[in-house]
């Protein structure tokens, strides 16, 4: 299996307000009123997502989150 050192996300306009970002290789899926809130918020969910995990499980080189 190769690595990879990042993570894609789909970030689509919420059904009320706002936005939802997806991740497409981890289960992570957050939404914020803004584009620049959104992808802070997804940011932030990936990391604790990830926090205390082996980065190769999910297919990533160990440095991505650190």
């Amino acid at each position: 299996m190769e690595l990879q050192n990042s993570i894609k996300a789909f970030i689509y306009p919420g059904d009320r307000r706002g936005y939802v970002a997806e991740c497409l290789e981890i289960a992570v899926v957050t939404q914020g009123d803004t584009l620049d809130e959104v992808v802070s918020n997804l940011r932030e969910a990936v990391a604790l997502h990830l926090e205390g995990e082996d980065p190769t499980t999910f297919g990533l080189i160990e440095y991505f989150y650190q």
